[in-house]
């Protein structure tokens, strides 16, 4: 049942709180439409904003925008509305990745469990910033995991081989980019330094770098590379980051749409828990280096993303698009 209709702020303020979603370098790659007389929300991939060189099989696009369909499933619950969501609704037409009816909301837990979740929508934050040398407690890491695989995805904490695996193969991925300058073709495109990080509206502007790595062995990517930034100071990171690596059983579109569904209620979920979180797919970006990242002793899928959580500073918001830029009302 459809029921009462939507008003056109009703469908804006939905939309504005799915694209405070996390993208790759904050590209923002979607784009909605509003079908009114069918109250369906359509979810598009921006191709404008895809990355050829960093991403050339649009993994990490999907990924993104599953995370702002997530957070549209979140901000629907919240106003009362049920969100039916259909991936990858038209096989001919690929950019079309979602179609979500959005309907009279019935009472069960699984709108109680997203409501819930609804005010980490805005206070989440990607974190450039070192994180205290604390442990995260058990309880916390199995309510992450429980986050993860209400969307058909697997968190895993590696143990210490592990994690020193992954860490090596961030490095390489780094290695590679001062071999290779041509790969941050993309980076340099989605970063914005000086008079622009004030105006912008999309990509990662400089107050959003965080210190450079003047010591430590966390994985945070320096956004800056060898362009001066003003006021930017050098610091200590961990020496033994909290990593935990996101994975679906499958790839492809689906499972990437799946992943970033899974990804933004794991960020949620540990932005209530008070944990600050970063991510990293710099070592996922090489299809070599991810088939790397998988851990040979277990039943473990494809590897979809490297999330560094602790306790520190949150880091700024970063800038957005007006909804009158990516929303259409048809």
């Amino acid at each position: 049942m459809n029921g009462r209709t939507l008003e056109p702020e009703t469908v804006s303020t939905l939309v504005a709180e799915a694209t405070a979603a996390p993208s790759m370098h904050n590209a923002q790659p979607w784009h909605f439409r509003y079908l009114s007389g069918e109250r369906v929300l359509l979810l598009r991939a921006d191709h404008e904003r895809a990355m050829p060189r960093s991403d050339p099989d649009n993994r990490a696009l999907h990924i993104g925008c599953g995370a702002a369909l997530f957070n549209l499933r979140v901000a629907a619950a919240h106003a009362g509305i049920a969100p039916r969501t259909t991936l990858l609704p038209e096989p001919t037409d690929p950019l079309l990745l979602a179609a979500v009816q959005l309907t009279d909301l019935l009472d069960d837990a699984g709108s109680g469990e997203l409501v819930r979740l609804h005010p980490a929508i805005r206070q989440r934050h990607t974190s450039r910033y070192p994180f205290a040398e604390k442990e995260v407690p058990g309880q916390v890491r199995a309510a992450l995991q429980d986050a993860a695989a209400r969307e058909g995805a697997a968190l895993d904490f590696p143990g210490p081989w592990h994690a020193e695996t992954v860490l090596d193969l961030v490095r390489d991925a780094e290695s590679r980019d001062v071999v290779d300058p041509d790969v941050n073709e993309d980076l340099v495109r989605w970063t914005r330094l000086g008079a622009d990080a004030d105006t912008a509206v999309d990509g990662v502007p400089e107050y959003a770098f965080g210190p450079r790595r003047r010591d430590g062995r966390a994985p945070v990517r320096d956004f800056s590379g060898r362009r001066p930034v003003a006021d930017r100071g050098t610091t200590t990171f961990e020496y033994t980051p909290l990593l935990a690596l996101l994975s679906t059983p499958e790839d492809g579109p689906a499972a990437w749409l799946r992943a970033g569904q899974a990804l933004e209620r794991v960020l949620l979920e540990a932005t209530l828990a008070d944990l600050a979180t970063s991510l990293t797919s710099h070592a996922l970006e090489d299809r070599t280096l991810r088939l790397l990242a998988r851990d040979p002793g277990s039943d473990t899928g494809q590897v979809q993303m490297v999330l560094r959580l602790g306790y520190g500073p949150r880091g700024p918001a970063t800038p957005r698009r007006a909804v009158r830029d990516v929303l259409d009302f048809a």
